[in-house]
């Protein structure tokens, strides 16, 4: 397909993406940046019928951890069954003892699962990461195609791909899946939050209220969203953008100004939905992304569609000792970290740097995963009016309510660092459009 005219317009659209404020904020030196996302106008493309066994593969796995989260809040089945070790599970950060024997609303825990996934140059996809706390992106697709197909209309009535519009009916119907009978409002700590461009847009998409934490209160064990006047009404749904430890101050972190005191009690009575449920961080923590593929097999006794990238847990004996025999040739991440932090390759550390991470690594194993580094492929982007070749990822975005469902697009992210794998925006890296073939 031609998408020249599509390409020529690439600055008209990273300058209406600017005046649209389509920013993410980054806190450096205890200053509060924000900076553009850099658009390119290549798309990634996946042909309909690759994209098809994604779908398969990503709802099988959102699906497992689903059951992975209400089996380790409840019965623990699978500890019992030694498939995930009990003292591997009590260790992470992500782990909340308060959410013990909770159920949500609908059993679901996930609601919204960002995962994250490269393609190897062998065609084969390989799943990077599983996000189920607060995982954020799909507002920059969404109106980087609807400025797109105004700077270039024409591109699109040629193109034969998936509408990428429903995101936000999908949103809502999930929300609504769950609503406990009230209005739905997104949650979100303010404009300096990094993701508070997307926080905003989802909310005027969806029709849901966004509200901060001082519009929300909870009154006779109930949650009520407080207008500018005075007015009160009940809520039902709440689509939360902040982190678990400041959810609740009587709950979690006590000196949290962003939170609402109770609204956990709320939760704990099922009078309103969370989505996503505190305590999704164990799921989504590195080294429990090692048990996955048996979780698929454990609970739905299916072989999974989709693999992770070929991963080692030091926290083993065998696995440690293959670290450190292999060393020079694997990625190695904190599984505490987020946002492209706490990755470093082994080959590009000096002699003292490798002493120092092994020392830390026998000293604290279940901190850190080491993974074989995936050969993954390049994607061109525009540079000077040239076509250059750089790594990307693409996050899926998964949405879980009367159904498992995979929206048919996503945020593909590249680095604008020749030398880098390290993609995020946090990192510097740029974003594309993910076209979805229909045909």
């Amino acid at each position: 397909m031609n998408n020249r005219e599509l390409y020529e317009r690439t600055d008209i659209i990273n300058e209406q993406l600017a005046r649209y404020g389509v920013k993410f904020g980054l806190y450096k030196n205890n200053q509060f940046k924000e900076q553009l996302f850099p658009f390119d106008a290549i798309p990634r493309v996946i042909p309909k019928m690759e994209f098809e066994i994604l779908e398969k593969g990503l709802i099988q796995r959102v699906d497992a951890l689903n059951l992975f989260l209400k089996d380790i809040y409840g019965d623990k089945k699978i500890i019992r069954d030694k498939i995930v070790p009990e003292d591997f599970i009590y260790a992470s950060s992500g782990y909340l003892p308060q959410c013990e024997h909770i159920v949500p609303p609908q059993g679901i825990y996930s609601h919204i699962s960002g995962i994250d996934l490269v393609k190897g140059k062998n065609g084969e996809w390989y799943i990077l990461e599983d996000n189920l706390r607060v995982p954020s992106g799909a507002s920059y697709p969404m109106i980087a195609r609807e400025l797109c197909r105004r700077c270039s209309p024409n591109t699109f009535q040629q193109a034969q791909l998936e509408d990428n519009r429903n995101y936000a009916d999908m949103l809502k119907e999930t929300m609504d899946a769950v609503n406990t009978g009230g209005i739905n409002v997104i949650l979100t700590p303010g404009r300096y939050n990094a993701a508070y461009f997307e926080h905003s847009y989802l909310a005027e998409k969806t029709g849901a209220h966004l509200a901060n934490g001082s519009e929300l209160e909870v009154e006779n064990d109930y949650l009520y969203f407080v207008d500018y006047s005075g007015k009160k009404e009940k809520v039902g749904a709440v689509y939360r953008r902040i982190s678990d430890e400041y959810l609740d101050p009587m709950s979690f972190h006590p000196e949290s100004v962003i939170g609402i005191p109770h609204i956990f009690d709320v939760y704990r009575k099922g009078h309103v939905a969370l989505l996503n449920a505190p305590g999704n961080g164990i799921a989504d923590d590195k080294g429990i992304y090692y048990f996955v593929p048996k979780m698929i097999r454990y609970y739905l006794d299916q072989e999974p569609v989709l693999h992770n990238a070929p991963t080692y847990l030091p926290f083993y004996e065998d696995d440690c000792r293959f670290v450190l025999e292999n060393f020079d040739r694997l990625v190695l991440k904190d599984v505490a970290e987020a946002g492209g932090y706490g990755v470093v390759f082994a080959d590009k550390m000096t002699k003292q740097e490798k002493a120092q991470f092994l020392e830390m690594m026998k000293r604290e194993p279940r901190r850190f995963i080491a993974q074989e580094v995936i050969d993954f492929e390049d994607l061109d982007i525009l540079e000077n009016g040239s076509a250059i070749p750089r790594k990307a990822d693409l996050r899926a975005f998964v949405l879980t309510g009367k159904g498992t469902r995979v929206w048919k697009s996503g945020l593909t992210r590249f680095s604008r660092n020749p030398d880098s794998f390290i993609v995020n925006s946090s990192q510097g890296g740029g974003f594309k459009d993910t076209w979805v073939l229909s045909r």
